[in-house]
């Protein structure tokens, strides 16, 4: 088939690979327009631009698809259908109506449940113990489309956003061309969305990102897990030259008792409003992610310390 791929970030390039694999034509890629990256803060393409100019794919990025000049654009493509994984835009009626089939999105979670922008994210924070992937065609809704094919993932007490993010892109890009095999030869089975159940995953703010020791300690090791490893989730810890900002990137809970906030041992088990976690993985200002026993000889944390 005639195919647009819109995407942006690593989730998606895995699906872009699978439908250049299974023989597809990709008329043209869409992504976000390049963004400030790294260090020194350069203008870089996106994970999936990047990707597809490899492949020698033609490459648009748009600031917006609402234009009239882009769906004018997009409309004389003369696509089959189109495929969107983390685009980050919105796609007007005119642009969803333009291929002949219609445009198809690969969703990171079970509908209902999670539409909006971190459903990866909210998963993990909420506890949930399953998550999974869903290819649904697109309406003018938010996430709102019938479903065409699912695939539950568990989700593991050490997982992390990271984790958790490489096994539903490696489902998802498995998915995809079953879904597009079965929309070309007409077969597709599309089951509307339940009523009950629905919940958004709204966009996480770098507000959320502070650790609030007060919470129980599970909610602390999801707070944890969920915001792994960006933005990460962080506290501030005292140091002789005033306070430092550090990253917990993975923990677990664990039987103890203390003041929230409260260092219990020299290993990183850290009391909180009940209960308390172990910090298995940290990062400081200026260094690199480390786990916790090197983190602790550079940067010891006695018991007894009060962490902010």
């Amino acid at each position: 088939m005639r195919i647009a791929f819109l995407g942006t970030p690593d989730f998606a390039v895995a699906c872009l690979a699978e439908l250049v694999a299974s023989g597809h034509e990709i008329v043209c890629v869409y992504s976000q327009p390049p963004a400030p990256r790294g260090r020194g803060q350069e203008l870089k393409p996106s994970p999936v631009h990047a990707f597809a100019e490899g492949l020698g794919l033609p490459v648009r990025t748009p600031v917006s698809m609402k234009t009239p000049e882009e769906i004018e654009a997009f409309q004389a493509l003369d696509l089959d259908a189109a495929v969107v994984v983390a685009f980050g835009q919105i796609l007007v009626r005119d642009v969803l109506e333009a291929p002949k089939l219609g445009c198809f999105n690969l969703h990171a979670s079970l509908l209902p449940r999670w539409r909006g922008a971190a459903p990866i994210q909210r998963a993990i924070m909420a506890g949930d113990p399953v998550t999974g992937v869903q290819v649904m065609r697109m309406s003018e809704g938010l996430d709102e489309g019938p479903v065409l094919l699912s695939e539950a993932v568990r989700i593991d007490a050490l997982d992390t956003v990271a984790s958790l993010h490489d096994r539903l892109a490696a489902v998802g890009a498995r998915l995809l061309p079953v879904a597009l095999a079965a929309i070309e030869r007409g077969g597709a089975v599309e089951t509307p969305q339940a009523e009950d159940g629905v919940t958004y995953a709204k966009k996480i703010k770098p507000a959320e990102a502070r650790i609030d020791w007060t919470r129980p300690a599970a909610e602390v090791d999801r707070h944890i897990r969920g915001l792994s490893p960006f933005p990460g989730a962080w506290f501030e810890a005292p140091s002789e030259k005033g306070p430092v900002r550090v990253k917990a990137l993975l923990s677990r809970v664990e039987d103890a008792e203390g003041a929230a906030g409260t260092v219990l041992d020299d290993a990183l088990l850290i009391a909180c409003g009940e209960g308390a976690v172990r910090l298995l993985k940290a990062q400081r200002e200026g260094k690199g992610a480390q786990e916790a026993e090197v983190f602790v000889r550079g940067f010891p944390l006695a018991a007894g310390t009060v962490l902010a």
